[in-house]
């Protein structure tokens, strides 16, 4: 299948939307490639600097795109199922690496970027993801969890958040609800995907932060206890929801060192 030229930034057409998506970095027929799945309202954009600096450091390709409804991408239909980040691993990530020829690759995650990481890796067969990085995943609904979601759209809805959210998206609406909806309602206080983490037979990180707002260690707890692959955590003790941001010189050298190993056992790009 064609796909598009490696370049820094364009569309592309998966899940029968437009997403934005950005490159850095070599193309991936020339290196692991590493692909960066945002959080429930994130984008390319909340990133930061992450991808490339993880490129600079790594000498791996990088790509990272916003998922429908977010950043710059094409709307999404909503009110999202609740297996939405079922949808997003089984059926839109893998078409968004055939369409960039991703054979090879690092799948790092950021909340429900990680969850939806996680049930990739654990329900492919094509051994695409040689690894994971999953920073402050979910795994399975936490009161904290959906205190902090309700808190989330009090303040979105008569504070700051819309206007904050507007710098990011073209419709803060779409990526607001899109998320907030789904997490508040009564089939999500028993939503559990625990089970994925059964299936991983690649290395993975997991990175948390002990002040996180939006989960507790219990979900890094429920991959150590379950995974028969090998696994490594970073807690970063007064960290909140996104540690990556928040505490980058602690975590930014030991997702390195992680993907580094990885690489050099890819010996035949």
């Amino acid at each position: 299948m064609s796909h598009p030229q490696w370049q820094p930034r364009g569309t592309i057409e998966a899940g029968g939307a437009q997403l934005e998506y950005q490159c850095f970095g070599p193309r991936p027929d020339q290196a692991l490639t590493l692909v960066l799945l945002h959080e429930g309202l994130g984008c390319i954009e909340l990133w930061r600097n992450i991808p490339l600096l993880l490129a600079q450091q790594t000498g791996c390709g990088v790509l990272v795109y916003s998922r429908a409804g977010y950043g710059q991408s094409g709307s999404a239909t909503l009110p999202r199922p609740t297996n939405y980040m079922h949808i997003e691993a089984t059926e839109v990530l893998p078409e968004v690496l055939e369409k960039f020829a991703i054979n090879k690759c690092v799948l790092i995650g950021h909340s429900d970027g990680a969850t939806i990481a996680a049930i990739h890796a654990g329900s492919q067969n094509d051994f695409k993801a040689r690894g994971l990085i999953l920073i402050a995943p979910h795994f399975f609904a936490e009161d904290i969890s959906i205190a902090a979601i309700t808190q989330a759209k009090v303040e979105y809805e008569s504070g700051e958040l819309k206007e904050k959210l507007s710098r990011y998206h073209q419709n803060p609406d779409c990526a607001f609800y899109g998320w907030n909806c789904v997490w508040l309602s009564d089939a999500f206080k028993h939503w559990n995907v625990s089970e994925v983490i059964d299936y991983l037979r690649v290395p993975v990180l997991g990175i948390q932060g002990g002040a996180d707002e939006y989960g507790t260690l219990r979900q890094l707890d429920e991959i150590e206890h379950r995974c028969y692959a090998p696994f490594e955590k970073l807690i970063i003790e007064h960290s909140g929801h996104s540690p990556h941001l928040q505490y980058g010189d602690q975590t930014l050298p030991v997702m390195v060192q992680f993907i580094n190993r990885l690489a050099a056992m890819e010996v035949d790009i």
